[in-house]
């Protein structure tokens, strides 16, 4: 029985995608909105296809125009996506607000408000003895106070005889990387200090600035969790590494789980680092009343000593990866984008913990036109040819027409395909991950006539020590 709702999915590419195919699954209406830049992307051929709404718009940035849109097609809920508005608490409560309220599919504004702010989950977490970076629990506005902060950093790592200490000066409102520099001298800090200060208050109108210990060789986890629309039942569907990542902090690749202490050799107990970071997101989740999916970021040291960075309020290009080892009952086809708007809807959850268990391995590669030679500078063209070998093991995401050619929106990121493999064990998902590499089919030439540039041999490359615990792997 077709639902009574419609989605508006405020967002492109391959997540509006995936958020259409769920809501087909559910038998949910759905609307989907594009930009002239956009007018080539394959989420417009899919719309058609399944028989949405399909609106033009100026800008995926405008409120006003989404809630238009929203209006004019009768949409009864708005679905972010992720990036855009997907962490705006501003506008998460406007949509349930407004004149015409609709529901949010993601977590309660208030929630995306208290955990967007980093020095309010270092706080949260503190209190409940979940382990935090060292270093400011709040925002330092006084130049002298960070100074002194700083200065604690250094002689406690000089105590540790780290022998290039460093602290992280990071904008107190910022996110995905952005507004963050490294100090290897107290001499630097004023520096610095106010230079991210300004950065903070052009970017985010917020002058706060957080001084953190900088963590050296860690691997960065992720715990995913899922809880109703009530805040009282919560689930997590395991861990993810997501150490691989470009000389900004961008994600490259992902895999699930986290660790695999069964094939490789760690230097501390990476089982009980996995109970620890799963036990200490849900018990954070329970403590707030979590609303939706988000996920629980963390870094864990080379001694196995697990630190909560920060809390995405939001579902994560990564959770595929997950979804793909998971198990609701014993069966396959766990779909996160799926169960985060059925909740998001009201829908009771219907499993619990005991009800979800974990099989195999599985890895995501971010396919990036992308210059991994120069600074992983992005690469601008003409996509002339994707083509991948369909494989049972295998699942593709991607924008890209296979029927036309291609360019890449100068105003987006050039992100062209997701693909994870699955494995039974890590080899098995490694040996699937190289056949897929090696099969793959990207083409495209720039306006002067120079050939596509992307992050395949990177990714191949980094393929052969995914969860060997060694330097960060960037």
């Amino acid at each position: 029985m077709k639902s009574r709702h419609k989605v508006l999915i405020a967002n492109r590419g391959e997540i509006a995608m995936r958020i259409m195919r769920a809501c087909v699954e559910l038998s949910v209406g759905f609307v989907a909105v594009y930009t002239q830049e956009d007018e080539q992307s394959g989420h417009l051929d899919l719309a058609r296809d399944l028989g949405g709404d399909l609106v033009r718009i100026q800008s995926y940035t405008d409120p006003s125009e989404l809630f238009s849109a929203a209006d004019f097609t009768q949409a009864t809920a708005v679905h972010p996506g992720y990036g855009f508005f997907a962490e705006s608490h501003r506008f998460a409560r406007r949509v349930t607000e407004r004149e015409r309220p609709m529901l949010f599919i993601g977590p309660s504004w208030r929630i995306i408000r208290d955990l967007g702010d980093k020095i309010n989950t270092k706080r949260i977490a503190r209190k409940l003895s979940v382990p935090t970076i060292p270093g400011s629990d709040r925002a330092i506005y006084d130049e002298l106070q960070a100074q002194e902060i700083a200065a604690s950093l250094f002689a406690f790592q000089e105590k540790q005889e780290i022998k290039k200490p460093l602290v992280l000066v990071k904008a107190a409102a910022g996110g995905g990387g952005m507004g963050i520099e490294e100090v290897h001298d107290i001499d630097r800090f004023r520096q610095v200090y106010r230079r991210i200060r300004n950065y903070a208050k052009r970017q985010f109108n917020d002058e706060g600035v957080l001084i953190e210990q900088r963590i050296y060789d860690f691997n960065h986890l992720e715990v995913q969790v899922v809880s109703d629309k009530a805040g009282k039942n919560h689930v997590h569907f395991g861990t993810r590494n997501c150490s691989v990542q470009s000389p900004g902090r961008q994600k490259r690749l992902e895999v699930a789980p986290g660790f695999a202490p069964a094939t490789v050799e760690y230097e501390f107990d990476a089982k009980r680092v996995l109970r620890e970071i799963t036990r200490h997101s849900l018990n954070m989740a329970r403590d707030i009343g979590y609303d939706n999916v988000g996920t629980w970021e963390w870094i864990v040291t080379p001694k196995g000593d697990p630190f909560l960075m920060e809390v995405n309020t939001r579902i994560q290009v990564e959770n595929g990866v997950s979804a793909l080892i998971s198990r609701i009952k014993g069966q396959e086809g766990v779909n996160l984008i799926r169960e985060q708007i059925r909740l998001g809807l009201g829908e009771d959850m219907g499993y619990a913990q005991e009800d979800i268990s974990f099989e195999g391995v599985a890895i995501e590669y971010r396919i990036v036109a992308e210059d991994t030679e120069n600074r992983f500078a992005p690469w601008v063209g003409l996509i002339e040819k994707i083509e991948w070998k369909q494989e049972p093991w295998l699942q593709m995401f991607t924008q890209i027409p296979l029927s036309r050619a291609y360019q890449i929106p100068t105003e987006y990121d050039p992100n062209l395909a997701l693909a994870i493999v699955w494995g039974k064990d890590l080899a098995e998902a490694k040996e699937r991950g190289y056949a897929f590499l090696d099969a793959f089919v990207l083409k495209g030439r720039d306006r002067q006539g120079s050939e596509l540039k992307s992050n395949l041999a990177f990714l191949r490359e980094k393929t052969k020590n995914i969860l060997e615990f060694k330097r960060a792997q960037s």
